[in-house]
């Protein structure tokens, strides 16, 4: 086994329990600001089994409507409230810039996730609350967090969404969950994520530009599938056609940022494959994107992989080697140099492929 694998694999490099929040770092293509959060430039029931599974490709298109299909019923404030035992903090299960997250049981049964808008953040929170809520209407997939119902009064923002019970990515490579990842769980998180982008990009109505992803936003269900969440800064674009842009002002979390729409503000979206590309290396390695603890040399986790795989005694292409060529590519400065989703999903496909025969062959 390399030593570059070894190096990335190894649990010496993964960072053990909760990491705090980066350090602002000033990189070539980075922007320094609070990379613990987004920015806008505005203001085991199953246990998943030890090969990877074959995963169908993302259909053609699914049939979408605007109109939310929550259920049998609308659930309104009281109903919430009573849920979420009056948002007490047994129910809390999250915090984030919109608001607080609970856990809660409907009437009928279903179990749900209510995100709670904070009340003094009504007025700068519109935007954000009324595009999730819209977009979540009129996607579905598997590997993206699907819309129940929502509340939207004038004392209430509420978005309520399907529960996925195992955490974010985030917290796993953390390992605040008790176990660290395989490289076969690894790799079947990262393909149900891109499953996720290609559907946004390629068969949603219009194509959806998500903007926010990270390991924060992906949460993992009981036996390890992924799903992307957060909604709240995705834009629609008025045609699939990587030569045109929306020209919007600047959203994202610092680390995952393409650093071309930092620069021009022309949105693609091979910026979500750009923050893609960062995942993929968050997930191979443990390491945040950036991490003010580390050396100098080591606080911006793309530049510090690109130096190890530069020096590293290539003597074959194992799968680890593949995935980190694709990461670099993802996270190519320019978006030209960038695959786009669909081409990196059948790339990972590939790599699936050869890992699974190698370990058949063992």
């Amino acid at each position: 086994m390399l030593l570059l694998f070894c190096a990335f694999m190894c649990p010496c490099f993964w960072p053990r329990g909760r990491n705090v929040a980066e350090q602002p770092v000033l990189g070539n293509d980075m922007v320094s600001m609070d990379s613990s959060s987004s920015f806008d430039t505005s203001s085991k029931s199953q246990k998943r089994a030890g090969t990877p599974r074959h995963v169908p490709p993302s259909p053609s298109r699914f049939s979408l409507s605007s109109e939310i299909s929550p259920g049998p019923f609308h659930v309104n404030v009281s109903q919430i409230a009573k849920a979420t035992h009056y948002f007490s903090e047994s129910h809390k299960i999250g915090e984030g810039g919109f608001g607080t997250v609970y856990k809660a049981v409907l009437p009928d049964g279903r179990v749900v996730a209510v995100k709670r808008a904070k009340k003094e953040h009504f007025a700068s929170l519109r935007t954000e609350f009324s595009n999730e809520v819209d977009l979540l209407a009129k996607i579905e997939h598997r590997s993206l967090v699907k819309l129940v119902d929502y509340i939207d009064q004038e004392n209430e923002k509420i978005i309520i969404t399907e529960y996925v019970p195992n955490g974010t990515l985030r917290e796993h490579l953390d390992g605040q969950h008790g176990k660290i990842l395989s490289f076969s769980e690894r790799l079947e998180i990262a393909i149900d994520v891109a499953h996720g982008l290609t559907y946004l990009h390629l068969y949603a109505e219009k194509t959806i530009i998500h903007r926010d992803v990270k390991s924060s936003n992906i949460l993992l269900t009981e036996n390890l599938r992924a799903k992307v969440a957060d909604f709240g800064f995705a834009r629609t674009s008025p045609t699939d056609n990587d030569q045109t842009h929306i020209s919007t002002k600047v959203k994202g979390t610092v680390g995952y940022l393409d650093p071309e729409y930092y620069r021009t503000y022309q949105l693609t979206p091979k910026s979500d494959v750009f923050s893609y590309g960062i995942l993929l290396l968050e997930i191979l390695s443990g390491r945040r994107p950036v991490d003010g603890k580390k050396p100098p040399s080591e606080r911006i986790t793309v530049k510090w992989a690109i130096k190890i795989f530069r020096e590293g005694n290539v003597q074959d292409i194992l799968d680890p080697l593949r995935i980190l060529s694709l990461a670099f590519r993802c996270a190519a400065n320019t978006r030209v140099n960038r695959p786009a989703m669909k081409e990196v999903v059948e790339e990972l496909w590939e790599i699936r492929r050869a890992y699974t025969q190698s370990l058949n062959h063992d």
